[in-house]
């Protein structure tokens, strides 16, 4: 099957990853063939064509700027009429706003990829709503309870995202460089969070709550995650201020964007992602279970349907008194670490084995497929493609 991913390109979170853990592990599951188109160069498209997947420029686009809507649609419908696709996956309404039109014009199934939870309000989304997709595909039971306010007459389906386990086994050599290099002293409890620098991760209430642990010696906070937006870069702006306020700074290491949390992970003690807004999956939370951390994070969104009991903490939403006990517990038990981390890698892989999460989404696009016997396509020896 050959599946073409179209979207936007010019960020990197959870949404990007998920497209680069298809584009890395295509062996485990052949079958799921994932071809991508991007808007935008950046570190997604060179990360998919570094895994050797094939990657489509479709240009530059934004909605305020309608010639470049149109050049970007018609590099798509040049493309669907050039190469041969099964399907075409439109992630988020930007994507199925600009590019949902096209796959429909070139008789082509299509599924909506919704990443977030929706009240079908934004402007975006209505717009989007205009171009009904054959399957709402979900990340979790969070965000596909809100499938049915963009669109209320289509099936959907909710699909946990792949999660590869760390590529790479860290020794405590590994782990002292790391340390090292971050000017984190050998013996210090590690509270890490890697995410996007938006305001809903929570980061300014894990400082809060660190703030009432200055009693507590031998902690260090990492912070991974870079400001990808003007008003990302305010954000961190105001974290490193509120650290000095809080007069934690000198335990603070903001570690800007990353590309080897994998690492950073292994040499970390807990993963602590506080969200103020329901997180709609939480990729970031099975990588730290996949590294044998202890996960702390808000009672809300998807985080309920990964952390439980077995391997880490939730706690009351923007609760900095309940936070901070958690951390408190954690930070003192090295025995309870060592417990809930234990548990980590299978709770992670019972949710989100790669190989079984891609044939999944694979029964889920053959079963759009074969609903859609007009769509399907032949290619002929010209290249292009005619009704079958």
């Amino acid at each position: 099957m050959r599946l073409l991913h179209i979207h936007s390109g010019n960020l990197y979170g959870g949404v990007e990853t998920l497209l680069t853990t298809l584009a890395r592990h295509h062996d485990l599951f052949p079958a799921l063939g994932s071809h991508f188109a991007l808007c935008f160069e950046g570190r997604l498209g060179d990360e998919l064509q570094l895994a050797g997947a094939a990657v489509y420029p479709l240009g530059k686009a934004r909605i305020s700027q309608p010639l470049t809507v149109m050049r970007a649609r018609r590099a798509l419908s040049e493309l669907l009429q050039r190469e041969h696709f099964d399907l075409a996956v439109c992630h988020s309404s930007w994507s199925q706003t600009i590019f949902g039109p096209v796959v429909r014009a070139a008789n082509l199934p299509l599924v909506y990829w919704l990443h977030n939870p929706t009240d079908g309000k934004h402007w975006l989304d209505r717009w989007a709503r205009k171009t009904a997709p054959d399957l709402v595909l979900c990340n979790s039971e969070f965000t596909g309870a809100t499938a049915k306010n963009l669109y209320p007459e289509r099936r959907s389906e909710v699909v946990y995202c792949p999660v590869a386990p760390p590529s790479h086994t860290y020794s405590k050599a590994d782990r002292a460089i790391t340390r090292t290099e971050l000017q984190t002293p050998q013996a210090a409890v590690v509270i890490i969070q890697a995410s996007r620098m938006e305001e809903w991760k929570g980061q300014a209430l894990q400082l809060e709550a660190l703030g009432e642990l200055k009693d507590l010696p031998d902690w260090i906070c990492w912070q991974a995650g870079g400001a990808q937006r003007p008003s990302e870069l305010q954000y961190l702006n105001r974290l490193k201020k509120k650290a000095e306020q809080l007069q934690i700074a000198d335990r603070v290491r903001f570690l800007g964007q990353r590309s080897d949390v994998e690492k950073l992970l292994a040499a970390a003690d807990i993963y602590c992602q506080p969200n103020t807004g329901p997180e709609p999956f939480g990729i970031a939370f099975i990588e730290a279970l996949h590294a044998g951390l202890p996960v702390v994070t808000t009672e809300i969104g998807g985080a309920r349907e990964i952390v439980d009991n077995s391997c880490g903490r939730l706690v009351k939403p923007r609760d900095k008194d309940a936070l901070a006990q958690s951390l408190r517990g954690l930070i003192r038990d090295q025995v309870g670490r060592v417990r809930f981390g234990a548990a980590g890698p299978v709770r992670a892989r019972a949710l989100c084995d790669v190989k079984t999460q891609m044939q999944l989404l694979h029964e889920c696009f053959a079963e759009v497929v074969a609903e859609n016997p007009r769509q399907a396509r032949l290619v002929g020896e010209s290249g292009r493609r005619v009704l079958a």
